[in-house]
């Protein structure tokens, strides 16, 4: 049976590797490299699926856990899945649940069946399993969904590591024989092994002889130093296919986009513009502002001079820092909005100068505007 997910490599960097090509999946053909907003309850917060379209999203991430626990997979599929549940008509992907299992620390439990752990919400005791997380990912009806995994904290020791790794790939063919909808339906399988380079490549390897339709690369951004999460992922994803895409997870900072783009990476996600907007953070084509800080109380221009979204074509830095300071919601979903279209936009920039194979310049002027360079 042909796979629902297919990847087609448009272009290759001459300079870098970098990829630039197209994920057709059942709802949406995504443009990558992408940067794909994180929606946890099935919302990107405070921003409505008309904005986020209008921004020019392609496909967004919503969150297993968090879904089964509330409102619960059967409500969601008695809607007809998470497409017509939050009315968005684009792609997209559900993680495993594994990472925010595996976040719980101390409220958890890991057994080769899966993990027992107490729900964040209500302390009840539950179960997930890779065929627990697969079936709550069937029934939520993502076009994209993860194998079930397990992310090992950094650091960590070798033998945890390689004891986790080899579970991983167990519990990644149960996922896979789990899959109750390969045919509309991609599960990606998620390479993890720490910071052990000859371990990430085992991994990888072994989850290419399952031949998922796609790929995942976890346990990076967990609080390493950013030259060695470049390192790894340098040297990881040589041994992923060429033909299928490739998905970072968790990462969202600009500087972290053009480094795992250059390093091969298709697909890209965070959290991270939506929760700094919320602490009145903004990305700007000359590095981060804070507007609520007291500086802009009379400052009326917009957030950034050099973009043209909703927020920056209506609204003020004066204005936007009042409503965050007077505990206005809207300021919450003004600052939201530009940082979404922030890194949105510069996924569509990146895509430009891979075609132009101009990526390394285009990056060199981005560092030095942004303030990455002195």
């Amino acid at each position: 049976m042909a796979s629902p997910i297919r990847y087609e490599l448009l272009k290759t960097c001459s300079h870098t590797g970098a990829r630039r090509g197209r994920v057709y999946t059942p709802h949406a053909v995504i443009e990558t490299p992408v940067f794909m907003p994180v929606g946890t309850q099935a919302t990107v917060k405070t921003l409505s699926p008309e904005e986020l379209m209008d921004i020019g999203a392609q496909i967004v991430l919503s969150n297993t856990y968090h879904l089964h626990l509330r409102p619960g997979e059967d409500i969601v599929k008695g809607a007809g899945g998470l497409h017509r549940f939050m009315n968005w008509s684009r792609g997209i992907l559900t993680d495993s649940g594994g990472f925010q299992v595996f976040s719980l620390s101390s409220m958890r439990k890991i057994s080769e069946e899966g993990v027992e752990f107490r729900s964040h919400i209500s302390g009840e005791k539950k179960f997930l399993s890779p065929e627990g997380s697969v079936g709550v990912q069937n029934a939520l009806g993502a076009d994209i969904i993860m194998a079930f995994d397990e992310c090992p904290p950094y650091p960590a020791e070798r033998q945890y590591v390689l004891d986790s790794l080899e579970r991983t790939t167990r519990w990644a063919r149960r996922s896979k024989a789990a899959h109750a909808r390969p045919d509309d339906q991609g599960l990606f399988g998620i390479v993890q092994g720490g910071m052990e380079p000859d371990l990430r490549r085992r991994a990888a390897e072994e989850l290419v002889e399952l031949d998922f339709p796609g790929y995942a690369v976890g346990g990076l951004s967990v609080g390493e130093p950013k030259p060695l999460m470049y390192d790894i992922l340098a040297y990881t994803t040589p041994f992923l296919p060429r033909d299928k895409p490739r998905y970072l997870m968790g990462v969202g900072a600009p500087d972290d986009l053009f480094e795992g783009v250059i390093r091969g990476v298709d697909m890209f996600d965070c959290v991270l513009p939506t929760r700094i907007a919320r602490n009145g953070t903004v990305f700007t084509s000359k590095g981060k502002l804070v507007v609520r800080n007291a500086q802009y109380a009379r400052d009326y221009r917009p957030l950034d001079e050099s973009c043209d979204c909703y927020t920056c074509r209506n609204y003020s830095r004066a204005y936007i820092r009042h409503l965050l300071k007077a505990e206005e919601t809207f300021g919450i979903r003004l600052t939201s909005y530009h940082n979404v279209a922030f890194l949105v936009r510069l996924m569509g920039r990146i895509r430009e100068a891979i075609e132009k194979d101009s990526l390394l310049s285009f990056k060199a002027d981005f560092y030095r505007e942004f303030g990455y360079l002195d």
